[in-house]
């Protein structure tokens, strides 16, 4: 005979291995908000300051938060009829090693400089040393050639934004110069 305090417990322990096998619907949850969160900004976004054309500011993320909310969906479906994640098989990865938190501050470092000089220098001096930065961060030591590939990615990521999407960048002292 069980008694009152037993059933819970077996209640419980059930709900706990149907949510442990089950696991992929929080990636289903966290994909349903983003995609909510998406759509609502885009929908309530304000489109009079940058329509040049047929297709709005509006057009990409209603489709991508439409996409999130159906792939929410599908991925759903799935888990609930049994299927599974397959496990990664991908890089050979040694957890007994502890996480370089030298390189991890020195990016982090690097994007809240490149965020704080955006408005000051301009997207093109800032991007530069948001990519010269980085790589650095990352252990390439090229003094000699870093600094203008990282110069060049810059300023054509400038041009490309700016001139041919028409999304306006600041472009700081420098650009008066060019």
């Amino acid at each position: 005979m069980t008694t009152q305090t037993e059933l819970p417990a077996t209640s419980a322990g059930e709900r706990r291995s149907w949510l442990r096998e089950h696991s992929e619907l929080g990636v289903c949850v966290l994909l349903l908000a983003l995609g909510v969160l998406v759509l609502t900004d885009a929908l309530t976004m304000d489109v009079d300051i940058a329509q040049r054309g047929p297709v709005g500011p509006r057009a990409v993320p209603v489709v991508v938060g439409i996409g999130l909310l159906v792939i929410a969906a599908l991925l759903a479906v799935d888990v609930l009829r049994g299927g599974r994640g397959q496990a990664e098989t991908g890089e050979d990865i040694d957890l007994s090693e502890p996480a370089d938190w030298r390189t991890v501050s020195l990016l982090a470092g690097v994007f809240l400089g490149a965020a704080v000089l955006i408005e000051p220098l301009g997207f093109p001096a800032a991007g530069a040393l948001l990519f010269w930065g980085a790589a650095y961060a990352l252990g390439s030591r090229r003094i000699d050639r870093d600094p203008l590939i990282a110069a060049v990615l810059s300023l054509l990521t400038y041009v490309v934004f700016n001139n041919l999407l028409g999304v306006p960048l600041p472009g700081g002292p420098l650009m008066g110069a060019l």
